[in-house]
Formats: C-alpha cells, sequence, structure tokens
C-alpha cells in the first residue's frame, strides 16, 4: 500500500534551519508530483512548495521562496523540503502529499495520499 513518511521536524531558531524529508513507498515515484503543505495552529491548509515528478519544475508559496528548496530523488524515492532562515510564522504541521498528476499543483482533491505530518516551531 502507498506509504509516505515524513522525518526531519523539531525546534528551531528563528533564522535557522530543519530539512524535512518524505520517503515514499508502494507506488511507482517517479510517476507523480509531490507537494509540501503545513497548516500552523488555527488556520486552514497552506500549499508551501511542489515539484514536478521529474523534477523539471516547482512551485513555492510566496512567504517561502528564496528560503525552502525542494527536490527529489527518484532512485530513492524521497522527496526533500530544505527549509533555511526559518521564521516564527513557519511553525506547522507539514505534510508530504502525493498527487494524482505528473503536474504540481495546489488543489486538495488532485492529491490521492498524505503522510502523518511532521511538527516544525520555529522559537527562540
Amino acid at each position: 500500500q502507498v506509504q509516505l513518511v515524513e522525518s526531519g521536524g523539531g525546534l528551531a531558531q528563528p533564522g535557522g534551519s530543519l530539512r524535512l524529508s518524505c520517503a515514499a513507498s508502494g507506488f511507482t515515484f517517479s510517476s507523480y508530483a509531490m507537494s509540501w503543505a503545513r497548516r500552523a495552529p488555527g488556520k486552514g491548509l497552506e500549499w508551501v512548495s511542489g515539484i514536478w515528478a521529474d523534477g523539471s519544475d516547482t512551485y513555492y508559496e510566496d512567504s517561502v521562496k528564496g528560503r525552502f528548496t525542494i527536490s527529489r530523488d527518484n532512485a530513492k524515492n524521497t522527496v526533500t523540503l530544505q527549509m533555511n532562515s526559518l521564521k516564527p510564522e513557519d511553525t506547522a504541521v507539514y505534510y508530504c502529499a502525493k498527487s494524482i498528476f505528473i503536474r504540481a499543483t495546489r488543489e486538495v482533491y488532485e492529491y490521492d495520499y498524505w503522510g502523518q505530518g511532521t511538527q516544525v516551531t520555529v522559537s527562540s
């Protein structure tokens, strides 16, 4: 069965860095786009970043552009979100999601599997 397992969350100071990883199994990873989304306390789901199935294109939410970098390794079935210059407003549960398409989109109904989430807390 499809599994998405996130790791790498934790506590970071403002200005610090964290690296999130999502290990995927149970499907042909290289055939599907992947995205990261987050949910902050008391807020709705926010798309953070996505990457096309072949890694040829990406998108970023405006508030993370220049600070976060998404990448994928189709040989290892992993997608990674490198988060630098972290801000307190980045505090959220971060989720890895599998698209039903090769292109990454920002529509919840175009994602069929989600990880359990990993907590990221940015605080001094």
